[in-house]
């Protein structure tokens, strides 16, 4: 309980950006096994761990679900696990900094289209701006199944974000992921598996999994369902223009993609317009309504 409290205090933009670093450290993080078991498998392995640390740290919240919740957990589910896998699959042919930059526009379009403020559209054509430069489309050409995985990823990363903060309103973080992620293992396991049976299952490749998946889905996604619940969809979605950055940033130093200078233009760019968007961009936080009482970390109803 001191833990949620103290996340609560927390402005949610930190909650948002903490939980980005994750996910770009995971992926990069996810390269190795990608090159043993391929993306999918990467994928999938994440998803299964990350079903096993969540339940053992929280029962999954059967008793507190309505029937009217079920679409749209099953929704994040599936978007959930596919999001993730299209976006390895784009990591595998194109830099990382590249396929975060061509994945924002998902949730781009959704800041803009939900915006109430004709004036908070300045912010996201700045972000575009830099995506473009971060992007760098005039330099030669992109893999075009990269660039598909990635606008695919996009598509599923919007759709996450607006049900994530929808199921984040019903339930709390923890307990919202012990039922999405099993989704997202079961929506991925026909594409996941085969990878996993046909690629070269080294020893270290299982206790890596568990590890990224200790990274995400389980710290980062449950940041994103807490910011999420005390974010608009317009603050939120802007802020995640700061993440090509961090793609660019892990991408250097984890993986040894250097940027351009004119990338580095575009993180200062990308940068700017996150800080202004989530001004004024907090959402209060909702009860949760008429729902019984999701169960504590440890488990008691």
């Amino acid at each position: 309980m001191s833990t949620r409290r103290t996340l609560d205090g927390l402005p949610p933009w930190t909650l948002a950006v903490t939980a980005m670093l994750a996910v770009q450290l995971s992926n990069a993080l996810s390269v190795p096994v990608i090159g043993q078991v391929g993306p999918a498998g990467t994928a999938w392995l994440r998803m299964c761990f990350g079903v096993v640390f969540l339940w053992l740290l929280a029962r999954p919240a059967i008793g507190s679900l309505r029937r009217q919740d079920i679409p749209a957990l099953l929704a994040l589910g599936v978007a959930t696990g596919f999001m993730t896998t299209f976006f390895l699959a784009a990591v595998d042919r194109i830099p990382l900094g590249t396929a975060v930059a061509v994945e924002f526009l998902g949730p781009l379009t959704v800041a803009g289209v939900t915006s109430r403020r004709r004036s908070a559209l300045v912010w996201p054509a700045l972000a575009f701006c830099g995506v473009v430069l971060l992007s760098e489309p005039w330099r030669g050409s992109i893999d075009p199944a990269g660039l598909g995985f990635a606008v695919a990823a996009g598509t599923c990363w919007a759709l996450y974000n607006v049900l994530t903060q929808h199921v984040g309103d019903r339930l709390s973080g923890i307990s919202g992921l012990s039922l999405t992620i099993p989704v997202a293992a079961v929506a991925t396991l026909p594409v996941g598996l085969p990878q996993v049976l046909g690629g070269e299952l080294v020893w270290w490749v299982l206790p890596a999994a568990a590890g990224i998946a200790l990274i995400t889905p389980v710290l980062a996604f449950g940041l994103e369902m807490l910011a999420l619940r005390r974010m608009t969809h317009t603050a939120f979605g802007t802020l995640l223009s700061v993440e090509p950055a961090f793609g660019v940033l892990i991408g250097l130093l984890v993986l040894g993609q250097a940027p351009a200078p004119v990338q580095v233009v575009g993180i200062t760019v990308v940068v700017l317009a996150g800080i202004a968007a989530q001004r004024g961009g907090r959402r209060d936080a909702r009860p949760r309504s008429s729902a019984p009482p999701a169960p504590t970390a440890s488990g008691a109803a």
